[in-house]
């Protein structure tokens, strides 16, 4: 039996964890969706000069003068390539999430209600990919490509699942945190959004919060268990990934930069240097990050480097 079926033995917060995630697989049941069949793709069509994909005033890059100078249908476009880019970068995400829950569910014995609420959302996230990428397809706008580095850093990350699970629960959390906390600041905030957006965004949030759930729940009883030198690269190695996972999700990748000429003093003041963007990061790890310290991983000797990443 593997270390990883020791450590699921029937102590009391692995008896919590158990009822919690047999609950979870319920849900799963009676409150999903369907890419194709909840979302009405032929009720609205995209396109790049639909004023409701350009950015608004509080976003980092709407804000700046460079972007509110630009002609109408250069902002809408801006917008439509950041929300197909991220959408990509949400394929590539839970394609790796997908890979590395199959990775830790093959390690399970027999019973585990793991093993089944593992497919639940491994078939959840590929429904999400497929609403991603329809959605890409339909705007005729790029969502990007991966290079070399991303596909080997990818296959690194899906490994972790087997090789060091609690590693990969936390990148599972830097990524889906912060898409989580913007789509639910979107919905808030605009009542404009283009339907198929707002939509998506909708079920994304409601199954997101099973998978957070899950993540938090596991987390709580795995860490305690971890060995002092695994403890130790975890706590150095959370504030890290964290930072980098939001920073990959909310800020602009070089190709839409690239592809709309966005000056490079403009990407510094709307991101880089820019303490409001900065908070925005910050916000999007709250969660997280709050559970990192319930789980003993933010120390005397880690804050600075929490500090400096978020």
């Amino acid at each position: 039996m593997s270390n990883l079926s020791h450590s699921l033995a029937l102590d009391p917060p692995t008896t919590t964890y158990r009822r919690r995630v047999r609950q979870l697989s319920e849900r799963s049941v009676t409150k999903h969706f369907q890419a194709f069949v909840d979302v009405d793709w032929e009720a609205h069509s995209i396109s790049a000069d639909d004023p409701r994909f350009e950015l608004g005033p509080d976003h980092p890059l709407g804000s700046t003068e460079w972007y509110r100078g630009l002609p109408a249908a250069q902002r809408s476009r801006l917008g439509l390539d950041l929300v197909t880019t991220s959408m990509k970068t949400g394929v590539v995400f839970e394609n790796v999430l997908q890979r590395g829950l199959l990775e830790l569910a093959l390690q399970l014995p027999d019973g585990d209600p793991t093993f089944r609420y593992a497919y639940h959302e491994v078939i959840e996230e590929a429904q999400h990919s497929l609403m991603f990428q329809e959605f890409i397809n339909r705007s005729g706008r790029p969502g990007g490509d991966m290079d070399y580095f991303d596909r080997t850093l990818t296959r690194f990350v899906a490994s972790l699942g087997r090789r060091f699970p609690e590693l990969f629960m936390l990148f599972v959390l830097g990524g889906e945190e912060p898409i989580d906390h913007e789509q639910r600041e979107a919905l808030e905030r605009r009542d404009d959004l283009h339907p198929l957006l707002a939509r998506i965004m909708q079920i994304h949030i409601t199954e997101e919060a099973r998978h957070l759930c899950f993540a938090r729940s596991w987390l709580h009883v795995q860490v305690p268990k971890l060995s002092r030198a695994r403890r130790a690269l975890l706590s150095v190695t959370a504030p890290l990934l964290l930072g980098f996972m939001a920073r990959t999700m909310l800020e602009p990748p070089r190709s839409v930069i690239e592809r709309h000429g966005v000056p490079a003093e403009v990407v510094r003041q709307a991101y880089h240097e820019n303490e409001t963007h900065r908070q925005r990061v910050r916000d999007s790890l709250s969660g997280v990050s709050e559970l990192c310290h319930e789980l003993g991983l933010v120390g005397r000797w880690t804050r600075p480097l929490w500090r400096w990443a978020l």
